[in-house]
């Protein structure tokens, strides 16, 4: 599920803004590099992977991923059944197949728990010459992979699933610009003009059982005449339709755990009906028509992310994702919370083990479960411990992008401090009225403001700038 992203476009990537990311990750601790024995552990696995048996090399694979995406978790096949109905092969990388249990990579994977993103670089889980190497479904050669193979009937819906390890090939690394105009076109070769038949089958699917996909728009920093900018990418449809095929993997991997009795699953409670109304007043403020009568998953797919109101209320909605964590489950029953609120189904997160610790764990449950055995006993020693990883890991990435947009946001306005803006104020904290988050129309900066008195949930004002300055003092609001 997404948040905020952001990414350094231009001159932007060589500017002082960089200088401000560089601190962050020091005052974090981030670690730039990996310690000797964990790149010596990577190099002798890089050249002697565990290879799998089973040889899947003729399936025609391709990815899909942004332009510059060197750390490929998946690849994709789609075909039509002779039956009626669609098979979807997705290969994930097999990070399992490099990593030695208990060794200084795995250590270090624990200690890292996710790839860390910051605008102008990342931090992998992994070391490269795995990540962006080796264990990457890079189109240069055989891989060794977890290959899901998931039957759907002639309205999207799962028939049967299959995953076993496989040693297989990608034909193809596309972006999605590319993949959108090949299917608008009707130039895409059937595999892949079957992503928007199927993608299009489990949107919905996903509009039957309730869920919902946040198309939030990924913000770019540009940096023209010395002074910096924010614009939008919106999402292509094609980004949906990829998207749909890992939900649909992690969707039927929970059920494989659940019907084996041992998993990790991917859980959100439903939102409390105060954050609901919430959100309400922030859709009234900036000027979404939500009717009462109208549930929340269509209010969201009525929205044009190319509209600034709009993908400021789809920015907003993300708080109706706080909360989410991992469940285990052991000993064959289901757990209390199995459901993810916004997936509305039992999820899990099985299809980015490059990028994050757990998806490792995730596919060798889903392995064990299909095969009918026990499952490896790294795995079952690690269960209790992951959703405590997860957390902190977790943690720290949002750390990072909180941080990283405090940075940017500061930079934008680094020069008006003083200045007048016309606001919505689209959070107040309970226990301190004076105290919330504003959305500004021009430029589209979400910020704190505090002074005054109590401050009107969802409604317009005009606030003044007190503060800005990148990497030392954050954006700061009062009312005017």
């Amino acid at each position: 599920m997404p948040s905020r992203h952001l990414r350094v476009q231009g001159a932007a990537a060589d500017a002082p803004l960089c200088g401000a990311f560089s601190a962050l990750r020091a005052s974090l601790d981030v670690a730039a590099d990996f310690p000797a024995d964990v790149l010596a552990e990577a190099r002798r696995a890089a050249a002697a992977p565990r290879l799998p048996a089973h040889d899947a090399t003729g399936i025609e694979l391709f990815t899909i991923d942004p332009p510059t995406s060197t750390d490929l978790d998946q690849a994709m096949c789609l075909e039509r059944r002779a039956g009626g109905g669609y098979r979807v092969y997705y290969a994930i990388a097999d990070v399992a197949a490099f990593v030695t249990p208990g060794g200084a990579l795995d250590a270090e994977a624990h200690r890292r728990v996710t790839t860390l993103y910051f605008p102008d670089e990342k931090t992998p889980l992994h070391p490269t010459l795995l990540s962006e190497g080796a264990a990457s479904l890079l189109p240069d050669g055989d891989r060794p992979a977890l290959l899901w193979r998931i039957d759907l009937d002639a309205d999207g819906a799962t028939t049967s699933t299959d995953v076993r390890r496989a040693l297989v090939r990608s034909r193809a690394k596309l972006d999605y610009e590319g993949v959108q105009k090949q299917i608008d076109t009707g130039t895409a070769p059937e595999s892949l003009a079957l992503l928007r038949d199927i993608g299009t089958l489990r949107e919905q699917q996903e509009v039957a059982r309730g869920g919902i996909s946040l198309n939030v728009p990924e913000q770019e920093i540009v940096e023209r005449d010395h002074r910096y900018g924010l614009t939008y990418r919106v999402p292509l449809p094609a980004d949906g339709w990829n998207a749909q095929i890992s939900l649909l993997t992690g969707i039927a991997g929970a059920q494989l755990m659940l019907a084996y009795g041992t998993g990790i699953l991917r859980t959100l409670p439903s939102a409390p009906d105060g954050a609901v109304a919430r959100l309400r007043r922030s859709a009234r403020a900036l000027g979404i028509d939500w009717p009462h009568h109208v549930p929340y998953a269509a209010v969201v797919r009525s929205l044009d992310p190319r509209e600034p109101n709009h993908a400021a209320f789809l920015q907003e909605c993300t708080s109706l994702l706080r909360g989410a964590g991992y469940t285990v489950f052991t000993g064959g029953g289901a757990p209390e919370l199995a459901v993810h609120a916004a997936v509305a189904a039992p999820y899990t997160h099985c299809t980015a083990p490059l990028r994050r610790l757990v998806d490792r764990y995730a596919g060798e449950l889903c392995l064990a479960a299909v095969a009918g055995q026990d499952p490896p006993d790294w795995v079952s020693a690690a269960l209790d411990e992951l959703p405590k990883e997860m957390a902190r890991g977790t943690s720290r990435a949002n750390t990072v992008e909180r941080e990283c947009v405090d940075i940017v946001e500061a930079a934008l306005l680094k020069d008006r401090v003083g200045e007048l803006f016309d606001a919505t104020v689209v959070d107040v904290k309970d226990q301190q009225p004076t105290v919330g988050t504003v959305h500004l129309t021009d430029p589209a900066v979400i910020a704190r403001i505090e002074g005054g008195g109590s401050l009107p949930l969802g409604e317009r004002l005009r606030v003044r700038l007190t503060q800005a300055d990148p990497g030392t003092a954050k954006v700061l609001f009062t009312p005017a």
